[in-house]
């Protein structure tokens, strides 16, 4: 019998640890059910697997009617990731990659619980929105299965939500996250472990209820081809190969057989079926029922079972960043297409801010990598809000970024981003910035400092090439240096520069123009 309270090892190889391997990447899933490591050696444009952990933490029942989560159920997932950080420190850090899925989407500290696992792993944890969470999954799925042509449909039942897409190949063409999973509909509808034919039919009912706005589109789509991914996907696969009720993935056949075996049982604690594992027992009737009402109301013939899935996406995902080809980049390309940005504006002022990130001040603590593609992406978008308005652009451009569908982004990053955009000129709106997490806040003003100040240098919109101009000071003291000619010939640049001074000074920045 498995214990929940230690990891479960899969389909685990002998690895050698005593050095780091650059060729390694890895990713870890804090789920709502289960936390997962996943570790893999690249091969060409393909990678494969080392080393799987799992570990069932049961994040989601430990988080209660005021969503917060328990003191267990933290200190159940702080102690399994400080066991990932051991199996990762041979892992390079830039080759790692952490997600956070639906429960910490939902739970109201999860910023608290968040800076705790950071620490714990040792490297930084994404939370993702549910259809970052479904393109993922898709990538993962599609590089699992055999590259066949034709739209595709895959499924994704997790702890708290399921997910939904419609793609071809390797790309995501329609995303859903649904916000049902086997961990809420178990507690919802099989709470006391008792499994009776009334509460199978109001689960069934109520997944179906969840699915009516996006079936009919799925139905009309024409995909030709099924698969599942993840644990339920995956143990009711197992279940009906082990028992013979199916022995080339899941089929309407099969499923009835099982609905009426897991009903004979009445309890969970009497569930026991050949391929189910005791681990999975518990919240095994809610993921079911989910899973009877999609192959119902998506009048589903036959389903495929992926091995890959979240893991294997993320992984794959961070192999494209890694060579370049980064979703993220793909995003903003299409923003400033559908917004229509005028490229030229734009690219003048991400030089710029670049260019002032390499002369900040020596006691900032930004990433010249990581907050470099953070001020370049919002230089790229910081006048998207004029596809709306003129007046208060700037807002309307932070509202589409916090809101929009951005693939690739977490939620984090999604967020600061907005926050910069919104923030960029003008008087600043302190309630944007406190919706960030206090531990956010110095590096978002800085962020700040830098972006306002490259927009107000190209006002003009003049396409002369700027002189050299740098950043110096120490903390909150700041003073931009350029050319004396230059202030001299640019009287409104420089008066706008020495209105800056009055919205800096909102933010705790003493600035000046020497």
């Amino acid at each position: 019998m498995n214990d929940p309270a230690h990891p479960v090892p899969d389909e685990r190889t002998a690895q050698p640890d005593a050095e780091v391997d650059a060729r390694q990447l890895a990713a870890v899933d804090l789920g709502s059910n289960s936390f997962h490591l996943a570790i893999a050696r690249v091969r060409g444009d393909e990678i494969a697997m080392l080393d799987r952990v799992r570990d069932q933490v049961q994040l989601a029942k430990g988080l209660g009617k005021r969503k917060r989560l328990t003191k267990k159920a933290s200190e159940r997932a702080l102690r399994c990731l400080e066991r990932f950080s051991q199996r990762l420190r041979h892992v390079p850090s830039e080759r790692v990659r952490a997600v956070a899925t639906s429960t910490l989407r939902s739970a109201r500290d999860s910023a608290e619980f968040m800076e705790r696992a950071v620490k714990a792993l040792g490297h930084p944890i994404e939370i993702i929105a549910g259809r970052e969470e479904a393109r993922l999954i898709y990538l993962g799925v599609a590089h699992s299965l055999a590259d066949e042509p034709g739209p595709r449909l895959v499924v994704d039942i997790g702890g708290g939500s399921t997910e939904l897409i419609l793609g071809e190949r390797f790309e995501a063409l329609e995303v859903h996250s649904l916000n049902m999973g086997c961990v809420h509909m178990t507690k919802r509808f099989f709470a006391d472990g008792a499994i009776t034919p009334r509460a199978m039919e109001k689960a069934q009912l109520h997944a179906a209820r969840e699915l009516q706005t996006i079936e009919r589109g799925f139905r009309e789509s024409g995909w030709t081809q099924a698969a599942g991914a993840s644990g339920t996907v995956r143990t009711i696969g197992g279940i009906l190969n082990a028992n013979g009720w199916s022995d080339n993935g899941i089929r309407p056949g099969g499923l009835k057989k099982l609905r009426k075996a897991v009903l004979a049982a009445k309890h969970t604690s009497r569930l026991k079926l050949r391929g189910l594992k005791s681990a999975r027992a518990p919240v095994f009737p809610g993921g079911l029922a989910i899973f009877l009402a999609l192959f119902e109301r998506l009048d589903v013939g036959h389903m495929a079972v992926s091995p890959g899935a979240l893991r294997e996406g993320v992984m794959y995902d961070l192999l494209g960043r890694i060579r370049h080809e980064d979703v993220r980049e793909r995003t903003i390309k299409s923003f400033q297409s559908r917004y229509r940005v005028d490229l030229a504006q734009a690219a003048r002022v991400e030089r710029t801010v670049l260019a002032l990130l390499s002369h900040m001040p020596e006691d900032w603590s930004l990433d010249p990598a990581e907050d470099g593609r953070v001020l370049a992406w919002a230089a790229r978008l910081h006048e998207i809000g004029l596809a709306v308005s003129w007046s208060r652009h700037h807002r309307h451009g932070g509202y589409l970024i916090q809101h929009a569908d951005m693939p690739g982004f977490s939620k984090d990053d999604q967020e600061l981003l907005a926050a910069v955009v919104a923030c960029h000129r003008r008087k600043i709106d302190p309630q944007v910035l406190e919706q960030l997490p206090d531990a956010r806040w110095e590096r978002a003003v800085q962020l700040l400092v830098l972006l306002r100040l490259a927009v107000l240098l190209h006002r003009g919109r003049s396409p002369d090439a700027l002189p050299p101009f740098r950043l110096t000071g120490e903390g909150a003291r700041v003073r931009l240096c350029g050319p004396r000619r230059w202030l001299d010939e640019n009287a409104l640049s420089v008066l706008d520069l020495g209105s800056e001074r009055g919205h800096l000074k909102a933010l705790g920045i003493d600035f000046a123009v020497d």
